[in-house]
């Protein structure tokens, strides 16, 4: 129940809120302070199983958090950095600095292994309790995830999850470019009406051999929530363990060649191919409902076709690696096709993954299970396809893959996971300069109390499974692995607060993953920032990301940050899926755009005038560095193709270990992926590709065209580099 303030002794409630993560004021700028409600600081509590309802519920709650944290001997995660010089041992870790003398302290490694150091204080015995050897020091823990258990000399003990972690994530192999593009809008002469995984692999093939490219980045391709019509949004994902096989090149798939029914068949090619043409041709908008009910029906015929022997224990493998997390995922498919995709709405027994009804009902919709389950097997195989493909193309990185921030609220992982998902509360961004009323994303948060107590097993399940297929992973508002803005559900964005997660496992986590699967990591950290996270990101070797027209020097005197002054430690873009096309925003096209949907807060002369401005300044800079080949008499985007080439020549004289190339921007395509703000208003997430007059262009079309190809050319000079 929330209260008034005044009915709350202001000093318990924020002590209260501070022993479990939960802010009560935040700083949008370092010179501001901003206190938030207590109503919402009651309801982060609540949400986390605290009852703060009134001054004796606080005191309650408070005195027995303190005897919590004063009893327990660990805490739930305990980390240990691989690498740092000396080598430290665990009983100097901060977190186990107030460990009674004489406490001991037993690991269980990853593999079955046992170790045990006895004696917090005094000197330190180490040794192995397996097969009698003597003399392991438990600084030379493997790394992995252990168990740590600890026992007093009074009786009492403790366990943790203990995670050895590499000091870095592995760094990029080199500096290279890469394309940005959203897969859905890279549509083939092939693909089904949206861009697939074979459009993706022929893309990275391409660039890599033909463009000299080290990387493809994407969108997420988590699996969406089906529905009528099914949310366009990549970042509202139903599930982001498992991949959407809406994304599967139906004709790849080694059983197409083997259905019967070939004229069944061969009349949903013909359908597909209308589909196609409708968006490349005519003009359509991507339909990704109509393209997923044309797949569905060819799937059905696909998985009829029984698999090899060899095939089959690929499957079963799969299937074994993933376990209850698949078989889950897959049931609330099958009961998503019989009682709807809001599981809120499902007969009560079936709402809890684990009651006999769904078990019986997993039981008797087997064949349906099944039948998802092989398609996430399938797209997960042509995902690593695509993967292999940009690597024999020659690229050093291969595909970036997307990590959206959460799921959807009525989808499989809400579902499976609601032991560790906050109830009531939902994710979004507190005012700021960009948003005066702060920003909703109707994302349900992980609980931080719940995902240390399973030593964040979710989280580090769904890194592994994306680390599978993907050579770099973008972690979407990275700032996430550190605190989330927390709405309670009913109400405005601004009355939210922060609960904070444990960083330093989340990143140690991340650092663990990444590096056995030799991946590198970037983090999307636009916007507002809390103080000393970028430096705690760069120190364990998460790049950030880096947006030309954002960087700024905003300590000074606010005009464009030259190349010399950029951080190496990112990568380098000019524009991003959320914002104009660099042709938008040097035309002033966005402007346009933003007032014939009467989203402008000024007058529209205002903002065109700032818009130029700031174009205009950012063009002053880049001829006076000599970057423009012919520089243009008249306004910005007088020269627009000449004007990108030099904006990516500026990229390149940045540090920036990774350049990014949105794709349409080689084509001068004009129109934004998304337009935050708008929902029916704008076909956010539904536009393919296009040249500078909104033409749609077919990837085959796409990679001949001479545009794209002098913009590629001006990243793919051996000369090109930052100057020192």
């Amino acid at each position: 129940m929330a209260v008034a303030p005044e009915e709350h002794p202001a000093e318990d409630l924020a002590r209260l809120a501070e022993l479990h993560g939960v802010a009560t004021s935040y700083r949008p700028a370092p010179d501001r302070t901003v206190q938030v409600s207590a109503s919402a600081v009651t309801a982060a509590l609540a949400a986390l199983g605290v009852d703060a309802g009134g001054p004796d519920a606080v005191r309650t709650a408070l005195a027995a958090r303190e005897r919590e944290l004063r009893e327990r001997l660990l805490p739930p995660t305990v980390v240990q950095w691989s690498g740092a010089e000396p080598a430290t041992a665990l009983t100097a870790l901060p977190a186990l600095a107030a460990l009674p003398a004489g406490t001991r302290l037993r690991v269980e490694t990853e593999d079955g292994e046992e170790r045990i150091v006895e004696e917090r204080a005094g000197e330190q015995r180490a040794g192995k309790e397996r097969a009698g050897e003597e003399g392991a020091l438990i600084a030379d823990l493997p790394l992995g995830v252990h168990r740590l258990t600890a026992t007093a000399p009074d009786g009492r003990t403790g366990e943790a999850c203990l995670v050895v972690a590499p000091d870095r994530l592995p760094a990029p192999p080199g500096r290279s470019y890469g394309l940005l593009v959203q897969l859905y809008s890279l549509l083939s002469r092939r693909s089904w009406g949206m861009g697939d995984l074979g459009d993706l692999a022929e893309l990275a093939g391409w660039a890599g051999h033909t463009a000299g490219a080290g990387f493809v980045q994407v969108n997420p391709l988590h699996a969406a929530v089906p529905g009528a019509p099914t949310d366009p949004s990549p970042y509202r994902p139903s599930s982001r363990r498992f991949p959407d096989p809406v994304h599967l090149r139906i004709e790849d798939i080694p059983e197409f060649a083997h259905v019967e029914d070939r004229e069944r068949l061969s009349a949903l090619l013909e359908r597909a191919g209308r589909l196609r043409a409708a968006v490349l041709d005519k003009g359509a908008l991507i339909d990704r409902d109509a393209v997923w009910e044309l797949k569905r029906e060819a799937l059905e015929q696909v998985l009829a076709v029984p698999l090899g022997p060899g095939r089959q224990a690929a499957y079963d493998a799969f299937r074994a690696a993933h376990g209850r997390a698949l078989d889950d995922h897959a049931t609330w498919c099958a009961l998503a096709e019989v009682h709807g995709s809001d599981w809120h709405r499902w007969p009560d027994g079936l709402r809890d993954p684990r009651s006999a009804a769904t078990a019986r009902a997993r039981s008797a919709l087997a064949d349906r299970v099944e039948f998802h389950a092989r398609l996430a097997w399938l797209t997960d195989g042509q995902l690593r396809a695509a993967q292999r493909a940009a690597r024999e193309a020659g690229m050093p990185v291969g595909i970036v893959h997307d990590l959206a921030v959460g799921v959807h609220p009525a989808g499989a992982d809400a579902w499976a996971q609601q032991d560790v998902f906050a109830a009531g509360m939902s994710v979004g961004a507190p005012p700021d300069a960009f948003n005066a009323r702060g920003q909703d994303w109707g994302l349900p948060p992980w609980r931080p109390d719940r995902l240390a107590a399973t030593g964040h097993a979710p989280y580090r399940d769904l890194l592994r499974a994306l680390f599978r297929y993907a050579g770099a992973l973008r972690i979407d508002h990275v700032m996430g692995l550190f605190r989330l803005w927390w709405v309670p559900q009913g109400s405005p964005p601004t009355d939210g607060t922060y609960v904070h997660y444990d960083a330093e496992a989340m990143l140690a986590l991340l650092a663990l993953e990444a590096t056995r699967a030799g991946a590198v990591v970037i983090g999307e950290d636009l916007g507002t920032v809390e103080p000393g996270v970028r430096e705690a990101l760069q120190r364990r070797g998460v790049l950030g990301t880096s947006v030309l027209w954002f960087e700024r020097d905003w300590e000074g005197d606010g005009r464009p940050l030259p190349p010399e002054r950029w951080r190496a430690d990112c990568l380098a873009t000019a524009t991003t899926h959320d914002l104009p096309p660099t042709a938008a925003r040097l035309t002033g096209d966005h402007v346009d755009l933003r007032d014939r949907l009467g989203l402008l807060t000024r007058s529209a002369a205002e903002e065109r005038a700032e818009a130029t401005a700031d174009a205009a300044e950012w063009l002053a800079l880049l001829g006076s560095l000599g970057l423009l080949d012919s520089p243009a008499a008249g306004p910005p985007g007088s020269d627009e193709e000449e004007e990108i080439r030099a904006v990516h020549r500026f990229l390149l004289r940045t540090p920036a270990r990774l350049i990014g190339v949105w794709l349409p921007d080689g084509l001068g395509d004009r129109r934004p992926q998304n337009l935050p703000g708008t929902w029916d208003e704008y076909p956010n997430w539904r536009l393919p590709v296009a040249d500078s007059d909104g033409r749609p262009v077919p990837l085959e079309e796409l990679v001949a065209s001479p545009r794209l190809r002098a913009l590629l050319d001006v990243l793919r000079r051996p000369d090109a580099g930052p100057t020192t």
